[in-house]
């Protein structure tokens, strides 16, 4: 088959280029369409009963997170200039487009009786800018005595003010979002500076939009990175232009197909599909790497350019295919956890890694057959750099020290699984940011000051139209606020229809701050008569609280950025408390928002990818049995790669690093990327058992020495190329960038010195009469010399 592809190759080389490059134009229009992601990522599937519950919920309330919150600490709110200013900042803020409404305590209501027509009247207190300290004065007083305001706009304790910008749900999920929030920090920047304050910023929407722009920008940095770190190493490792240029090149037609891709299936750059880009490169290089290595080796063996190329191809592309297919089983891993943002992760990374080995096998060989052969003296360096010196010691090493080789893996083992007793499972809505991050200070700002912005909702059901207005079950309802809610210091003031009742009785006493209570019985026969008739389907204030039949309300509460552990166990003891206020044979009561979503997101994620895990270790593995054809090979092959696996969740154990979908994505691209130096290594230690009459220990040492060199230096590429992700803003892909090099360095290590090991301590029972023909043949030994050279030899020039 491969004298086929060979020729394919070289004798088309021009229409190959052809091709490729019409593609490639293609997917340059392509990528040009793509969008950036600001939405919340869905971490369950929409069939999920707690999706189904959230999804109603936005269905008759609307979006839980289209509030923007902005903080300040104003001790001298109430002096005329200050106020003013506020004032001025908040009416300056309600005029910018996409802003559909500000509340502060400049532009709050009140409500006042209408005799006349029997009903509440929503009265702004400031009705113009107050011209005095005296009027300001006054217009305090009243402000303060609004309880319905307290603990919501404004700490009277800390004396810290908050503002709450509503955004157009519209405009939240497009682009056009990140102008618009821009533009309202802009002011309120400019607002601080001027008044010398330290102003605050929260809330999904905006913490959505820097961290969906810092993706743009890192997938930039890490792109430009990703290239820099292989050019260096490309320089260093042949020192010619050729070998730096045209991987270089392959790996930027890569890019280009990646992002074209990404558009083109319609999918948008997430926090995971933007790091594919340099994790390809990466891959690219890896790939080039072996084919280089080997075309040198071939041509310094017979100086002849188009044998070499042929054998280059034969001899280690079928072994790239195998490494790049276990590489993307790993990444296609995801796709079965159902979630929509690692799905498309695992589709578009697999294509592309497919794809990118594709490119390498074609072009570099067509590309160095246009260029001209290998100099000597680069040629005679390969023998005798410090890569060689290094073989020669491993070389020895496993000779002669197995034993100790044994000994450190069991040890290693040992604490392996002392540090995995010791993970911990977590994870937070904003868990990828860093804490000294101002994005998390301003977060923990609004946690001191009004114990969280992250939302959380409560629904009920009263089954009967009308019932929400029930006096007995509002008096439940301010029950379940003042009793409960009230109780955690994780939560923030919550609002219901009963904090409306309770004003709407303050209104009916004229303002009386003492009357602010659930009215009695006697009362309530006169102030509900006062209350919305909801005809029409006009109902005010009230349309943010109750669905049109007055049948079902909503309780709303913020909380603190709490882990999931944390928020799991505030929802098991928050659920039986409603369920006593609000029995189950009378009302439909669901705990939702986002933060809940959040919570059953995580748990179902990190059991998919658990599964996700297993089912790429058994593609791999049943990738290794068509290879190898013996289980006992299979076995063998593992064990090296799965130590790595056990010690970066040791790592992750002693530093406290926990378990959460952001790194426990680690393990299943690592073991797809780590066993493709065993992969290299066992197929030509079994080309030369066959070379050479089945001798274990000659052909386990040829094997070694000859795909040494390109292990150590593809793994050097993959830990540079890896660990440039360690300079991201988002904890889950720094941690991704630490794991993941320090997994491929064990497992390089691993592989070096345990698997040759293994196979000179095991001998003739791993492979005499076990290691049979391949299903999958890696190599075409005996059809590579059937390649007729004359008819090739036209393009050695």
């Amino acid at each position: 088959m491969w004298k086929y592809i060979v020729r394919g190759i070289l004798r088309y080389r021009f229409y190959n280029l052809l091709v490729i490059g019409l593609i490639t134009a293609f997917m340059v229009f392509m990528a040009t369409q793509n969008k950036m992601s600001y939405k919340l990522a869905q971490m369950l599937p929409s069939d999920h009963p707690i999706m189904q519950d959230y999804d109603g919920f936005k269905e008759r309330f609307g979006q839980d997170g289209a509030v923007m919150f902005i903080g300040a600490q104003l001790d001298d709110i109430y002096q005329l200039n200050r106020f003013n200013s506020w004032y001025d900042l908040t009416k300056q803020l309600s005029e910018v487009e996409g802003v559909e409404g500000v509340l502060s305590v400049t532009n709050i209501y009140t409500l006042t009786k209408n005799r006349e027509e029997k009903k509440f009247d929503f009265d702004p207190v400031l009705k113009k800018r107050p011209e005095s300290q005296q009027e300001l004065d006054s217009l305090a007083q009243i402000i303060q005595g609004l309880k319905f305001y307290e603990g919501l706009l404004y700490n009277p304790d800390s004396q810290v003010q908050m503002m709450m910008i509503t955004l157009d749900k519209e405009i939240l999920n497009t682009k056009e979002r990140v102008p618009l929030i821009y533009d309202i920090k802009d002011i309120l920047d400019s607002f601080g500076m001027e008044h010398d304050l330290e102003m605050h910023y929260s809330g999904l929407p905006y913490i959505r939009t820097i961290t969906s722009d810092l993706v743009k920008r890192e997938l930039n940095l890490f792109i430009f990175l990703a290239l820099l770190v292989a050019a260096i190493i490309l320089t260093i490792f042949f020192k010619n232009f050729q070998s730096v240029f045209f991987p270089i090149l392959i790996v930027i037609i890569a890019t280009i197909w990646t992002l074209g891709s990404i558009a083109l299936m319609g999918y948008e750059i997430t926090i995971l599909t933007g790091i594919i880009p340099p994790l390809l490169i990466v891959i690219g290089i890896e790939n080039s790497i072996f084919l280089l290595n080997k075309y040198q080796t071939e041509y310094k063996a017979h100086q002849n350019k188009v044998k070499a190329l042929s054998r280059m191809v034969t001899r280690i592309g079928s072994a790239n295919f195998l490494t790049n297919a276990t590489t993307a089983a790993g990444f296609a891993a995801f796709i079965v956890t159902g979630n929509k943002l690692l799905v498309e992760f695992g589709i578009i990374a697999s294509i592309n890694i497919l794809g990118i080995y594709i490119l390498t096998l074609v072009l570099i060989p067509v590309f160095f057959s246009y260029s001209k052969p290998p100099k000597f003296k680069r040629l005679d360096k390969i023998d005798s750099g410090p890569t060689s010196i290094i073989l020669d010691k491993m070389v020895f090493l496993v000779s002669n020290y197995r034993t100790r080789t044994y000994w450190i893996s069991i040890i290693i083992v040992v604490a392996g699984f002392v540090g995995v007793s010791q993970l911990k499972t977590t994870g937070n809505i904003v868990d990828d940011i860093p804490h000294e991050d101002v994005l998390y200070t301003d977060l923990m700002f609004f946690e001191e000051h009004f114990n969280g912005v992250m939302p959380l909702e409560i629904t009920v059901d009263t089954r009967m139209k009308r019932g929400v207005l029930k006096l007995s079950f509002i008096k439940r309802l301010d029950k379940l606020s003042t009793k409960v809610l009230g109780q955690y210091t994780e939560l923030s003031k919550p609002l219901s229809v009963a904090d409306l009742v309770k004003f709407s009785k303050q209104g009916f006493y004229n303002g009386n701050p003492k009357k602010y209570s659930i009215p009695s019985n006697q009362e309530a026969n006169f102030i509900m008569q006062y209350m919305p008739k909801m005809e029409g389907g006009q109902k005010g204030l009230i349309n943010s609280f109750v669905d049109e039949d007055l049948q079902v309300t909503r309780v709303t509460v913020q909380m603190a950025n709490l882990g999931t552990k944390e928020i799991e166990s505030l929802k098991d003891s928050l659920v039986p408390q409603i369920e006593a206020i609000f029995p189950s044979d009378k009302y439909d009561v669901k705990v939702t928002g986002t933060s809940v979503v959040f919570l059953e997101g995580t748990k179902y994620l990190v059991k998919n990818l658990f599964q996700s895990l297993l089912l790429a270790l058994f593609v791999i593995a049943l990738l290794m049995a068509l290879l190898f054809s013996s289980a006992r090979m299979v076995v063998i092959s593992l064990i090296p790669n799965l130590i790595p696996q056990l010690l970066t969740a040791a790592m992750m154990g002693y530093f406290g690093i926990p378990i959460k979908p952001s790194t426990i994505l680690i393990f299943s691209i690592a073991l797809g990327i780590s066993v493709d130096n065993t992969i290299h290594f066992l197929s030509r230690y079994r080309l030369h058992l066959k070379m050479n009459n089945w001798q274990i220990s000659k052909s386990v040492i040829l094997a070694l020495r000859e795909t040494g060199y390109s292990m150590i230096n593809s793994s050097i590429v993959l830990f540079f190329g890896f660990f440039i992700f360690t300079f991201s803003q988002f904890g889950g892909t720094k941690s991704m960038g630490y794991l993941i090099s320090f997994t491929l360095f064990v497992a390089l290590l691993s592989n070096l010195f345990l698997l040759p090991s293994l196979l000179l301590t095991l001998d003739k029972r791993m492979t005499t009469k076990q290691f049979k023909e391949p299903l999958l043949e890696a190599l075409d030994e005996k059809n590579e010399e059937d390649i007729e050279e004359s008819k090739l030899n036209k393009y050695n020039k």
